[in-house]
């Protein structure tokens, strides 16, 4: 859609993050990217652990034949790890990168639910000040009188350490 057709009080990057989000838990904060990009969500399964990967990567699955690399949210924002539940899962995403597309499962703490989150509703990301970049957050989204931060999961993560480590476990 081009600029020109959108009123002047439209901020185009707020609409072109409006849609419909899957919303998850991570350390009781709700999180949530775009179903776009989910392609399934799977109980945890076992993950062969890939030697030398970063500390986020948890290793690779074996999803109906495809080798899937894992990433732990909680790792890789720096938070403090926790035992997992019967609620933990792994969101499978298909993310783009420089070599292209490819499947990556997240673990998440819980799944909450898919909510529609139109362009009014999401605000850019607060300056968090020097040293603090975040360009992973595609903004804030108010939401049933909370917060969800919106996550734009082909910039949250390195998908050549992901092809790597997809590539060491075959």
């Amino acid at each position: 859609m081009s600029s020109s057709l959108l009123p002047a009080s439209v901020d185009l990057r707020s609409h072109q993050r409006s849609g419909k989000y899957l919303v998850f838990q991570l350390n009781r904060e709700e999180y949530a990217i775009q179903v776009l990009k989910v392609r399934e969500i799977v109980g945890l399964q076992d993950i062969t652990v890939v030697p030398r990967a970063p500390s986020c990567i948890r290793g690779v699955i074996n999803l109906r034949g495809k080798v899937i690399p894992v990433v732990d949210l909680r790792r890789q924002f720096g938070m403090p790890e926790i035992a997992f539940t019967p609620r933990t899962c792994i969101v499978v995403v298909q993310v783009q990168g420089e070599a292209g597309a490819m499947l990556l499962g997240v673990i998440v703490d819980e799944v909450a639910e898919v909510v529609d989150i139109p362009e009014a509703d999401i605000v850019d990301a607060p300056d968090f000040g020097r040293g603090a970049t975040t360009p992973y957050v595609l903004g804030m989204a108010k939401s049933k009188g909370k917060v969800k931060i919106l996550l734009d999961i082909d910039r949250l993560l390195n998908i050549h350490e992901l092809q790597r480590a997809a590539r060491s476990a075959e």
